[in-house]
């Protein structure tokens, strides 16, 4: 309980829980409004522009381009597939992406257990 004060008179209020964040929420968000999200993947800062989130072997999974890896911009664009676990510092960035011509929602890799995808 969080107790606050007005004037002379004490109320007590319900404490809230904080949102969530980091991991699946912060993927998400990136998804749904198109924003980049910064992590740190294998040892390397990364950029990505989240495409996809989905499910793997029980695990989660995210379709995402890579805008930079370590401050670099890769060399071709494609879609990688990172697993969740692995994103540490997971943020997100304000840094609007478009959907990428080389990520193609039918990929057998993710269909069938996309949780959330970008649209067109």
């Amino acid at each position: 309980m969080q107790h606050f004060r007005y004037g002379r008179v004490m109320y007590l209020a319900e404490k809230t829980e904080p949102a969530p964040n980091g991991g699946p929420p912060v993927i998400l968000e990136g998804i749904v409004r198109k924003k980049c999200v910064a992590a740190t993947y294998n040892r390397m800062a990364v950029i990505l522009a989240p495409h996809a989130l989905f499910t793997k072997n029980d695990a989660l999974y995210v379709a995402a381009v890579t805008i930079e890896r370590d401050g670099q911009r890769p060399r071709e664009e494609k879609v990688g597939m990172f697993k969740l676990d692995g994103l540490v510092g997971l943020r997100l960035e304000d840094r609007d992406f478009v959907t990428s011509s080389v990520y193609e929602p039918e990929d057998e890799r993710f269909v069938g257990s996309t949780l959330m995808a970008v649209e067109g």
